[in-house]
């Protein structure tokens, strides 16, 4: 892997004047497995480079042209004789607008307030960025704050988003040789406090006549002196000078007065076991383990905090053993994540033994208040749950319902917008769809462009073909392209796909909880067999003029047995039923029919499947569905045609035995190999292709 490394424009990458993006840079690289194969890009006129894999770009700068542009253009030159994997940018986000359409993998460091740099400030600057790179990293959860005021929440949480801290060198320090020192470090402005801090310290080594005080820093565009014998300015340094001098400090301060996006000082002073006292400004506060952070900024605050840690040598001594022992920012940290993020650029994957976080977007018709309670959506929710996962849900059609305005009629926008805040939210690793229709694909193709390791996948119930259901074919395949997986319960091989790649048969499943009425073992029934129809389940009454190939079968059914006592609902003007009435009405019978729309296609059917088999009712069903392949003439009853039908009926009307024993031994078969459990593993196996060894029942059928 050929990383690139292009630094901000006048960063010296050198040993006398480096900057601390430069000192970010080289010290991590030095522990990273990719180091070989890392170059990084500056221009310096400096002589002494931080490490040996810099390259100076040859500039020049012309009249009438953005130094940037420059820069940057000849820096594209040479990638594009290197051919870099990835190029990672610091902290200049003008300049990713020339890498518009430049193919490789994209990372940018922020090491400053987004709101305040040339290319990130506007709202419309940012959602550029967010687009257009593929990894951003901030050096802060302040920063990282600031970048996301007033972008929409979805892009919170997204896999492009980590922060990794700036980080320094790790070093034994024996705390016990510490020196009566106190450190102040950076630009000696009114921003970084140094004001504050020359009133504090002036009057401390007035006080205490033993103690001393080195400043590292300059500022030739503000003048602030201050002059003490024991105050000692030794202007900038290089980075292991002052290193050298927290090695020997027993406290260090760092009071800025504006809202610093890190703040490097603290960082080095807690990595040497200083007592740091810093302000409550921007990231700071993120750069210590334990310290004092200041409750109000000003020198006699100041003063009060470092004499305290004078008098009092315990509390002195406590926090520089916390500072120094609780200390994890070092390079080689940093560094492991950084490579990470590299790794996964190119590999993504989750843990997949792991328990997983699913959104399950179906329509859990609550707005039917119960009507529907009974439905496969709920049989697949509960399966998921008895897993282990924690499954988030969203009802599409309920919120579609809800949602509805002039600007929105049809409630698309608002449960797609919906869909992206819960995945920016809940960050799931699977998300799964059953008919949810609205669901956009340019919706699906957003969240996996800013979470790909989210898998996502479909299940869909309703009858498929290519000639009356063409269009219940058009919704399946319409999302087919930007999800992992899709499931129906329609068998693939009897459908004209294009592609049956990732398209996995599935049946109605069972639930315990649902199906578990035990009809088989009833003393009394009022009816001898049992056929419920609707138009609709969400319609819930009979459409006036409607009618279907089923009714007509029904009929003729009717005129040839005038012995048996039929419970026929949604027929004939008798309206359906739905919920505990079905479930009441299902009981008063000995046998029911399984029939559906249409055509029979190969293991078709509706979830009325696993309604009547899953509660223990001799069930009978057209011998072509083919769902002889999963089920035996012990455990249901097939037929040919009408009078085939008939007189089985007949049959089993009487033998109470037998069919009670086949009534209870389709139940069982149902509930073991066709659960929702197991159906919900199925659905996840498949669509993170693991588990591929295991078997299912219905598979190769």
């Amino acid at each position: 892997m050929k990383i690139s490394i292009l630094l901000p424009y006048k960063e010296n990458y050198s040993m006398e004047y480096a900057g601390a993006v430069s000192i970010f840079v080289s010290g991590v690289n030095e522990f990273s497995k990719f180091n070989r194969n890392i170059k990084v890009y500056g221009n310096t006129d400096y002589p002494k480079k931080l490490s040996k894999n810099y390259v100076n770009i040859p500039f020049q700068k012309k009249y009438f042209q953005s130094s940037s542009k420059v820069y940057v253009n000849n820096f594209i030159n040479l990638e594009k004789e290197r051919k870099s994997d990835i190029i990672e940018i610091h902290n200049r986000p003008s300049y990713l607008k020339y890498f518009s359409y430049f193919k490789k993998k994209i990372v940018f460091y922020f090491h400053n307030d987004p709101l305040s740099m040339n290319g990130s400030i506007s709202v419309k600057e940012r959602y550029f960025i967010l687009n257009k790179c593929n990894k951003i990293i901030f050096n802060s959860e302040w920063t990282k704050n600031r970048f996301f005021k007033d972008l929409d929440k979805f892009y919170l949480n997204s896999e492009k988003i980590e922060i990794i801290y700036q980080s320094t060198s790790k070093k034994k320090i024996n705390l016990h040789k510490k020196e009566k020192i106190i450190t102040f470090v950076g630009k000696l402005n009114k921003s970084k406090g140094y004001d504050l801090f020359g009133k504090a310290i002036i009057k401390i080594l007035n006080e205490f006549k033993d103690w001393r005080s080195v400043v590292f820093g300059d500022e030739p565009r503000e003048k602030i002196n201050f002059y003490h014998e024991r105050l000692i300015n030794m202007g900038y340094q290089s980075n292991n000078n002052v290193l050298k001098t927290f090695n020997k400090s027993s406290i260090a301060v760092a009071c800025s007065k504006w809202d610093e996006p890190f703040g490097r000082a603290s960082l080095e002073a807690s990595s040497r076991g200083c007592a740091v006292i810093i302000s409550n400004k921007g990231g700071l506060p993120e750069t210590i383990t334990d310290g004092i952070i200041l409750k109000k900024l000003n020198s006699i605050s100041i003063y009060k905090e470092i004499k305290n840690l004078i008098l009092n040598k315990k509390k002195l001594l406590k926090l520089q053993k916390n500072s120094l022992n609780n200390f994890y920012l070092d390079n080689k940290y940093s560094s492991s994540l950084i490579d990470n993020y590299r790794y996964k650029l190119f590999k993504n994957s989750i843990n997949k033994n792991k328990k997983l976080k699913i959104l399950h977007v179906t329509n859990f018709n609550v707005r039917h208040n119960g009507r529907l309670f009974y439905n496969t959506g709920r049989r697949i929710n509960n399966g998921l749950l008895k897993l282990g996962h924690t499954v988030q849900t969203l009802s599409d059609r309920d919120t579609i319902s809800q949602e509805r305005k002039i600007i929105d009629i049809y409630g698309s926008k608002s449960l797609n917008l919906k869909l992206l805040e819960l995945v920016g939210n809940f960050t799931p690793d699977l998300i799964v769809i059953g008919h949810a229709d609205q669901i956009s694909v340019d919706t699906l193709y957003l969240i996996k462009k800013f979470y790909p390791s989210i898998s996502i996948s479909q299940w869909f119930l309703d009858k498929m073909d290519d000639k009356k259901w063409l269009n219940n074919k058009k919704r399946f395949i319409n999302k087919l392209e930007c999800i992992d997986a899709s499931f129906c319960t329609t068998h693939p091989s009897s459908i004209n796909f294009k592609t049956r790649k990732n398209i996995f048969f599935i049946p109605n499943p069972v639930d315990e909880t649902f199906e578990n009425l035990n009809i088989y073992s009833n003393k009394f029934y009022k009816y001898d067999l049992f056929f419920a129809l609707s138009h609709g389940v969400h319609r819930g009454t009979l459409k006036k003029g409607k009618n279907d190939n089923r009714e007509f079968f029904l009929q003729n059914l009717l005129n040839k047995n005038s012995e048996i006592r039929f419970n026929l609902l949604g027929i004939n003007n008798n309206q359906p039923i739905w919920a505990e009435n079905f479930r009441r009405e299902l009981s008063k019978s000995k046998m029911a029919l399984n029939l559906s729309q249409g055509e029979p296609l190969k293991f078709y059917s509706s979830d009325r499947l696993a309604q009547l088999v899953g509660n223990g009712i001799l069930t009978f069903i057209d011998i072509k569905t083919k769902l002889n392949k999963l089920f035996s003439n012990k455990e249901v009853v097939f037929y040919k045609n009408v009078k085939d039908l008939s007189k089985k009926i007949n049959f089993f009307k009487n033998s109470h035995n037998l069919r009670n024993r086949i009534a209870q031994n389709g139940m069982k078969k149902y509930h073991k190999y066709m659960n929702s459990t197991i159906v919900a593993s199925y659905i996840i196996n498949k669509t993170l292709n693991i588990n591929k060894s295991k078997k299912y029942f219905w598979e190769n059928k």
